[in-house]
């Protein structure tokens, strides 16, 4: 049997490599055998190796619950990939802070990670490392790498797994601003899911003229059909400033009739409509709603 490569934001030891091997385990039956997990320096080269067939699916963030949307992954799902959402994955994200060896946390100057990460934890830098400068790196496994090799005195926020890797020194735990904090991946591939009964679709629209009330008009079809928006956000058009495209997630599947009917309802009042996928609930979204 042929082994499915699994694309994501690597190196070793990021939240993205916890995602995919949570997918791999839940979805063992589609796997056959266990999926070859291959490192991407970014979220689009991770996206591009599924389109070039060089992977099968890829992993990547989408949303996290105290920054919202990673616009990289939103940008590329609505203006480049034709790939579609195959399944969700929701992690609880814990972050450590890593020291470079032999340097104290008093004299820490430099603070390396993902943007993300320095955001989720900008409380505890504001509180215990005040004169550090946050510094972005690729992923929160590159930022051990960047401090290990910093000529100034560094430190790193990182998961676990990241700092246990790469044989960094975890000088605390849990570091994140919010206890509850957590992330939303996604599998994309080159089809979505097939019905399971507890599904979630995610669109995204916009309009090419301004109105008022024109944003209720297209929502109003989910909402005169019975069906739960469960998310939305919104990203500039790129095209003029003031204008957006929309992406919201509803419960059902695109398959299911009345969703189907609300979609289309939505598609004829919008400019452009874009079906991103339909796939099962996750199994942390399925425990809250039970």
């Amino acid at each position: 049997m042929t082994i499915v490569k699994l694309a994501y934001l690597g190196p070793a030891g990021t939240y993205s490599e916890e995602a995919a091997l949570q997918h791999a385990r839940q979805d063992a039956a589609h796997f056959g055998e266990s999926p070859s997990l291959v490192p991407f320096a970014s979220i689009p080269a991770a996206v591009r190796a599924v389109e070039e067939g060089a992977a099968d699916e890829a992993v990547v963030p989408v949303e996290n619950s105290l920054e919202g949307v990673v616009t990289h992954t939103a940008d590329l799902l609505i203006h480049h990939t034709p790939l579609k959402i195959r399944r969700e994955i929701v992690l609880p994200i814990h972050h450590c802070l890593v020291l470079q060896s032999g340097v104290d946390r008093r004299d820490v100057q430099v603070v390396y990670s993902h943007p993300q990460a320095l955001a989720q934890c900008r409380g505890y830098l504001e509180l215990r490392l005040p004169g550090a400068e946050p510094v972005a790196s690729l992923s929160t496994a590159s930022a051990v790498r960047d401090m290990q090799r910093s000529d100034r005195p560094a430190a790193a926020i990182s998961s676990l797994r990241a700092a246990e890797i790469l044989g960094a020194t975890v000088a605390d735990h849990d570091i994140e601003d919010v206890a509850s904090n957590k992330t939303r991946f996604v599998v994309l591939a080159d089809r979505d899911a097939a019905p399971t009964g507890r599904d979630k679709t995610s669109v995204c629209f916009d309009f090419s003229e301004d109105a008022a009330g024109i944003l209720h008009g297209a929502l109003g079809e989910l909402a005169s059909r019975g069906i739960n928006m469960v998310r939305i956000e919104s990203r500039p058009d790129r095209r003029s400033l003031g204008r957006y495209i929309f992406l919201i997630d509803l419960e059902g599947h695109r398959t299911d009739a009345i969703v189907h009917e609300a979609m289309e309802g939505i598609r004829s009042r919008a400019t452009m409509f874009k079906v991103l996928g339909s796939y099962p609930l996750a199994a942390s979204q399925l425990d809250s709603n039970a």
